[in-house]
């Protein structure tokens, strides 16, 4: 069956209903998902599976009315969102206004330049460090971790609508989508920042006439004046005017007043620095953040060796097995018996080849699988990775579930896995008078990760 890929916002509420389940299942109404059709499809698959989820999770959100519930975190990220941007904007003004406060008609340039750029470039050079080294920390920032910090601190009794927020903020502000999606709120701070002071000092400057002066008492002479012609190299590529060594070093303190060209120059170069410097750098960021962001959440995907899509899986997908008779059949001539036909939806391909992990005689197959050598000793290991290595079928390995999945076991069955270039299967085999409990079956799920094997490819019988 051709379904559509969910996105993203799908992922995430049935994420949240998961949270929700695990904690509330006694308050919610099933009444909607009760005729729920089970898969017709015999192989598992991912797409089809979220999409049987996704269907199951709008059916209880309309029963039990939790849309308004689950969309409630996000309104709350977007009016932080607004808040951070506001906050940038003030600070921003604020920052300029403090800069060039004051009854003198003359401006520090690289005071200006400081308290404007400087901050700004410290936090971007954190941030890159951040993402290089893959740090949370210093990527996402510390107004971000202490956001991120807030939903686990409450002590009460958790609600449905604290459940939805915090599987909200763990999908969206937490991992790889987490740290994009930060990092595009950062970008958009300073930004707000940078442009409300970029903004401010062009207004002052239209309505008041300056002189740009500095100074310096623990540098040489020569470090600004250097600095300004570096600084200024990519702006006199750019075709503006800035200062001439002879204007820069008649601009320091308690020199000379300026001529309208030396005026004009230090203002091209003061708007020209913080833009090549700071506003275009994170503007570029910003692109990159959100570009990564939407590839982050198109590969986003549930983690299927939890519980409760273990248990899930079993109720929507189909569980039926499919096996074939490996030898000749020795009565080929004869008349065959009318038997009933095997159904449809089968999960198992009919080429797979079984063997069993310290199977004990109590332990049986399914019906018409055959188990080619169950392996007990190193002898029959030794047999079974050499037979299985010639194997044109997939591998289905067969363990007993109520067993302990240790060490040893996970080592054998990992072995087993390298010895073949197919798609490996695991059928976990149960009996009546040993009960498998969930836990142990999510051992056995989570055994099938370490070792290599999907978890579309685990089959309880």
């Amino acid at each position: 069956m051709s379904v559509s890929k969910p996105t993203f916002a799908d992922l995430v509420r049935i994420e949240q209903l998961r949270k929700i389940e695990s904690a509330k299942a006694d308050d919610l109404s099933y009444a909607s998902i009760k005729d729920l059709p089970r898969s017709i499809s015999g192989d598992f698959h991912y797409s089809e599976f979220i999409h049987r989820l996704a269907i199951r999770a709008k059916r209880m959100i309309q029963d039990n009315a939790l849309d308004t519930v689950l969309q409630q975190p996000q309104k709350q990220y977007r009016r932080a969102h607004h808040i951070c941007v506001a906050a940038g904007i003030l600070l921003g003004g604020l920052a300029a206004s403090q800069a060039v406060s004051g009854e003198s008609s003359t401006l520090n340039i690289y005071w200006l330049l400081a308290v404007l750029l400087g901050f700004n470039t410290i936090s971007l050079l954190l941030w890159l460090s951040g993402v290089m080294l893959n740090l949370q920390s210093l990527s996402s920032g510390i107004v971000a971790q202490l956001a991120s910090w807030l939903p686990y601190r409450q002590k009460k009794e958790p609600t449905i609508a604290s459940l939805a927020t915090q599987s909200w903020w763990e999908s969206c502000l937490t991992g790889e989508v987490g740290k994009w999606r930060v990092s595009v709120l950062t970008h958009k701070f300073w930004l707000a920042y940078l442009a409300a002071g970029i903004v401010l000092l062009v207004l002052l400057m239209l309505a008041k006439q300056y002189n740009f002066i500095w100074g310096t008492t623990l540098l040489p002479d020569n470090t600004l004046p250097k600095l300004t012609q570096i600084l200024g190299a990519p702006l006199e590529a750019m075709g503006l005017t800035i200062p001439s060594d002879p204007q820069t070093v008649a601009s320091r303190i308690g020199i000379s007043k300026q001529d309208a060209e030396t005026r004009t120059a230090w203002a091209n170069f003061l708007i020209g620095v913080l833009l090549v410097y700071g506003f275009f750098p994170r503007l570029l960021m910003l692109g990159l953040s959100r570009i990564m962001q939407a590839w982050r959440e198109r590969r986003f995907k549930l983690d299927l060796y939890l519980p409760y899509y273990i248990d899930l899986r079993q109720r929507l997908m189909a569980r039926e097995i499919r096996a074939e008779i490996v030898d000749a059949d020795p009565l080929a001539g004869a008349k065959p018996a009318e038997v009933t036909r095997p159904p449809e939806n089968l999960a198992l391909p009919s080429n797979a080849q079984a063997f069993g992990i310290e199977l004990d005689q109590t332990t049986h197959w399914p019906n018409s699988m055959i188990c080619r050598i169950n392996i007990v000793d190193q002898q029959s290991q030794d047999e079974a990775k050499a037979l299985i290595s010639t194997l044109n079928g997939p591998l289905v390995l067969g363990v007993a579930a109520h067993r302990l999945p240790d060490r040893g076991v996970q080592r054998l069955i990992k072995e087993l896995v390298d010895s073949t270039d197919k798609k490996p299967w695991l059928i976990l085999l149960s009996k009546p008078a040993a009960p498998v409990s969930s836990a142990r079956e999510f051992a056995w799920f989570r055994l099938a990760e370490v070792c290599g094997i999907p978890a579309e490819h685990v089959i309880t019988q």
